[in-house]
């Protein structure tokens, strides 16, 4: 005799079946999904980061999260090599974070990226001649002064912005990494932006998103030449944080449940070094990119057009 639960299912018409079927892969599928971002937001333990060498090398450090990675690799154990513009600011950051890890050596180099990149790149070749320097922070970056429509954007505002964004990574990155290939080992870590990543489009701020995307580019193509020599090359996607540049260009005054201190976005980032080729490091950002794949683009490029308007005219003092 057959029994009833097989006898229904039978019964039933093959498409309901198939249906049925569809629907219990799709759920697996999202419940796995979900379990793996559960797993590595918050579960999957952070590499030994001086395992990569016992020296760090951050770009941007003096404000933001440049600045905060500075502490949490201080706070790892590492040793630091701090580059900014401000030489008053590298030596209050420098004795700052000496002050609560006493332990920690820190040279500081003051490079302007906006200025000449090829004699301030030269100056970072000789001081990290000898040293291990295992991890790169490439964070330094500039955006528009205000919202802009592509015409209405100065020659040298323009051009400043890829010469930071883009030659500065670039010529950091190219810096360092034959050390790194020599020991056989290293962590590259560029930080991108949602604006290039997340969103499909960022009007008013064209020129800035675009640079974001070669640096996605940039870090994924590094990842694949270089994973057989032991170095591991990582865009990070931060979406808002409340630093001192978003906050004037996007009008952003605090912190909230999506926008993260600085500190709280670094904490976040040092756990993911070392392990996809891209990653939204802060648990609220990741959750906002997996909401945004659900809209269509029309929608969220409209709606990223109507913020860029009414930020029209919000100039950086």
């Amino acid at each position: 005799m057959i029994p009833a639960c097989i006898h229904h299912l039978t019964t039933q018409p093959a498409w309901l079946l198939f249906l049925s079927f569809i629907g219990f892969l799709s759920f697996l599928k999202h419940s796995i999904s979900i379990l793996k971002w559960v797993f590595i937001t918050f579960l999957r333990p952070p590499k030994d980061l001086k395992k990569y060498g016992s020296w760090a090398l951050v770009t941007g450090a003096t404000d933001g999260i440049g600045k905060a990675f500075a502490y949490q690799l201080a706070r790892k154990g590492l040793n630091l090599i701090l580059v900014s513009r401000n030489y008053n600011k590298l030596r209050t950051v420098s004795k700052e974070i000496q002050a609560d890890f006493p332990y920690t050596q820190i040279k500081i180099i003051p490079l302007d990226f906006s200025g000449n990149i090829s004699a301030g790149v030269r100056l970072i070749e000789e001081e990290i001649k000898g040293l291990d320097v295992g991890i790169l922070i490439n964070n330094v970056g500039i955006t528009y002064p205000s919202a802009m429509y592509f015409h209405e954007v100065d020659e040298k505002v323009w051009m400043n912005i890829v010469k930071v964004n883009l030659e500065g990574t670039t010529m950091v990155t190219k810096a360092v990494l034959p050390g790194m290939i020599q020991r056989k080992r290293g962590a590259i870590v560029n930080i991108g932006s949602g604006a290039a990543i997340v969103v499909p489009s960022h009007p008013l701020f064209t020129i800035y998103a675009a640079t974001k995307a070669y640096i996605d580019k940039l870090s994924k193509s590094l990842d694949v030449e270089y994973k057989h020599n032991g170095i591991d090359v990582q865009c990070q996607v931060p979406l808002y944080v409340a630093t001192k540049m978003v906050s004037k260009v996007a009008a952003i005054e605090r912190s909230s449940l999506f926008i993260p201190l600085a500190d709280d976005y670094a904490g976040a980032a040092v756990h993911q070094i070392g392990y996809e080729a891209r990653c939204t490091p802060y648990w609220a950002h990741s959750l906002q990119w997996c909401f945004a794949r659900l809209l269509p683009e029309a929608l969220l490029d409209s709606w990223r057009l109507s913020i860029g308007i009414q930020r029209r005219g919000q100039v950086i003092a």
